[in-house]
């Protein structure tokens, strides 16, 4: 029996009043269902000439602040949110036939904080992180190559590799979180938390 919440919604929407909470239940969900990156979303950002780009990244820790993913600072994600710090996320879950839109503005994490995570990851994703010069032009991927070799030579300690000033990590603060659900004859189900001045995230149903 297909059973519904106070809303007259399918039961996995339960019946929170914040939407970081049902975000923390439906992504444990995900990580249990989807056979691959679980936590891969689509983020679209725009430049000061508003024009939009979006691309896949990977959500690396979430709290009550918000959503945090890492990237290098002068890719051409990080030049548009310096312009423009307003931006979308969107996480597709096709095993659980669900989506979640999420829409806030950026702010960079404490230097602390990105240093911790950055620490954590494994040496040749840290040397990564020195010798790619994201989304520039790359004449050719041997010159890539002997960038890479370059630092593993200078960074030779694996214990000690220093973050660059040009990575760190971006805070998506939501004002407005939805959760979709595919529904029957494109019958969707579909709940929108909206977050006033206040502070306090009011929810609605909208039309699929």
């Amino acid at each position: 029996m297909n059973q519904k919440n106070s809303l007259g919604l399918n039961s996995c929407f339960l019946d929170i009043n914040d939407p970081l909470d049902l975000f923390k239940v439906w992504m444990s969900e995900a990580k249990i269902s989807e056979p691959n990156d679980p936590n891969a979303l689509a983020l679209a950002t725009a430049d000061k000439n508003a024009i939009p780009s979006v691309r896949m990244v990977l959500l690396k820790d979430f709290n009550k602040e918000g959503f945090i993913f890492y990237t290098n600072l002068e890719s051409q994600k990080g030049n548009e949110i310096n312009e423009n710090p307003h931006a979308s996320m969107c996480f597709h879950w096709k095993s659980l036939l669900r989506q979640i839109r999420i829409n806030g503005k950026l702010s960079k994490v404490p230097d602390s904080v990105a240093d911790e995570y950055y620490n954590s990851r494994a040496y040749d994703s840290r040397i990564g992180a020195w010798a790619s010069k994201q989304s520039s032009i790359l004449k050719n991927r041997n010159n890539l190559i002997s960038s890479i070799e370059e630092y593993k030579k200078k960074y030779a300690d694996k214990n000690n590799v220093p973050r660059p000033k040009h990575w760190s990590g971006w805070n998506l603060s939501p004002s407005s979180i939805e959760f979709w659900r595919d529904g029957d004859n494109r019958i969707h189900e579909r709940l929108k938390y909206i977050k006033d001045k206040k502070g306090n995230w009011n929810k609605s149903l909208l039309s699929p």
